[in-house]
């Protein structure tokens, strides 16, 4: 597992020991961040169920300003700040150790460019977490949205509050791109 674009490209990260996390595959990853635009001009992006901080290491180094990386797993925690203190940049990371709603609730005030899911296969509420980042008003006025799951979720065909941008499916998951609405008044 590697970084692999941007200020941090080719930099090795560790995976997360024992079977509790399901990394993204490089080629899987660099899909999704085609998909999204491959660099950014600042911003702030949350990486929720973290596992190695891959997500929100990617995204830090093809340009965002800050990563919120949360897991609620402690070997998790330990294998994100040791691939952090790789990077030589702790300044660009929050790491939080808890339970994604937990974490969504302390986060309240707070908004992102660009929130990072991908939850375990066997454990997927994206729908009501989508809902939750709309009424915790998590997302810029321009926000987008990057899920990764299991082929079983289906997502219905329209998702209040948001814009399908890319539906893309990857062996035994599926990616979800989608843009926060903007309420037109």
């Amino acid at each position: 597992m590697r970084v692999i674009s941007g200020e941090f490209r080719g930099r090795r990260l560790d995976a997360v020991s024992g079977d509790q996390t399901r990394p993204t595959a490089d080629k899987v990853k660099e899909s999704m961040f085609n998909m999204l635009g491959p660099y950014f001009d600042g911003g702030q992006v949350l990486d929720l169920y973290a596992g190695t901080g891959a997500l929100g290491i990617e995204a830090v180094s093809r340009g965002m300003a800050h990563a919120t990386a949360v897991d609620r797993q402690y070997a998790a925690i330990k294998t994100i700040r040791n691939n952090i203190d790789k990077l030589g940049a702790k300044d660009r990371f929050t790491v939080m150790k808890a339970p994604v709603e937990k974490a969504l609730a302390s986060l309240k005030g707070q908004q992102f460019d660009l929130i990072m899911a991908d939850p375990p296969y066997a454990k997927q509420a994206v729908l009501t977490q989508l809902a939750s980042f709309l009424a915790l008003d998590l997302l810029t006025g321009n926000g987008r949205v990057m899920l990764e799951t299991g082929l079983d979720v289906d997502y219905p065909e329209e998702i209040p509050g948001y814009i399908k941008l890319r539906h893309q499916t990857y062996g035994v998951a599926q990616v979800l791109i989608l843009k926060k609405a903007v309420a037109h008044e």
